[in-house]
């Protein structure tokens, strides 16, 4: 946070995270690279939660060939995300990079947040430009009032693994210092590839300096993410008992006249772990 109080900053290098949504989801280039930007910004917003059983679920639903794309990210900032078309890889962009915006295309984006036991806190608006960090900028001035600077890049090495990723988020604190402001303003022109800056081996804390140059500031607080479902067989049961017991018997039906075992099995889409049920689990 800047000594003064006018802006909070994080910053995350997040190519561990990614490399294990590509094991997890067996992403193309594109696609890589466009969850892996929501996953990277879901981590640090998550972190900003105010309590330790808070979440956030950010959605981007565009006309895109990726279809339906979700970054789920807890108080601590562990992340696990979900892309419904994790083949899309339309052709690059003519200055030779990946075209995210044309993966994810028009729609909208949407913000979930659990907070304590009350209903979900939830927020839409249009997406922008299906860069991620353009939208999810918009997103806060728009939608919370919140002036927000974010810079997110993922870099795809040839043998389609995460070569560098990571990301900046600046945050305008309630009655910011104009001068500050101008400064932030100025530095973020910096980091408008921050993929590069991790690529070369920069530091969080030395991208921080760049971000915050000219601006005294203070070190709160130092975090180890990862990518990580919270999936169980518990937690499965439960959302397959949603469906009420009609809807199951007839599944398990369904089961028996195709020459199956009476057995349901529920996939998790964010770490395709499976979960198998018999009658006798779901119904008693």
């Amino acid at each position: 946070m800047t000594q003064d109080g006018s802006a909070r900053i994080l910053v995350i290098n997040s190519r561990e995270m990614v490399n294990e949504m590509i094991k997890t989801h067996k992403t193309t280039p594109t696609a890589t690279a466009a969850l892996g930007r929501i996953v990277t910004a879901a981590s640090m917003i998550g972190t900003m939660l105010p309590e330790n059983k808070d979440t956030v679920t950010i959605t981007f639903a565009g006309n895109g060939e990726a279809g339906k794309l979700i970054g789920v990210a807890d108080y601590y900032g562990n992340v696990k995300g979900y892309i419904q078309n994790p083949n899309a890889n339309p052709p690059k962009k003519p200055n030779g990079k990946l075209d995210v915006g044309a993966a994810v295309g028009a729609g909208t984006l949407s913000f979930v947040k659990q907070v304590g036991e009350g209903e979900p806190q939830v927020g839409m608006t249009e997406i922008v430009t299906g860069e991620i960090a353009e939208d999810i900028a918009s997103y806060f001035a728009n939608s919370e009032q919140v002036p927000t600077l974010l810079s997110l890049g993922v870099l795809v090495d040839k043998d389609y693994t995460c070569l560098a990723a990571g990301g900046v988020l600046v945050q305008l604190l309630p009655f910011p210092d104009d001068k500050t402001v101008d400064i932030l303003e100025r530095n973020a022109q910096d980091l408008s590839n921050i993929s590069r800056c991790f690529e070369r081996g920069m530091t969080n804390a030395e991208i921080a300096d760049i971000a915050l140059r000219d601006i005294p500031y203070d070190v709160f607080d130092t975090l180890e993410v990862e990518y990580k479902c919270d999936c169980s067989r518990k937690r499965m049961r439960k959302k397959l008992l949603s469906l009420g017991k009609e809807e199951l018997r007839k599944l398990f039906d369904e089961q028996e006249a195709e020459g199956k075992a009476r057995e349901l099995t529920a996939i998790c889409r964010f770490c395709n772990g499976e979960y198998t049920y018999t009658e006798q689990d779901l119904l008693g």
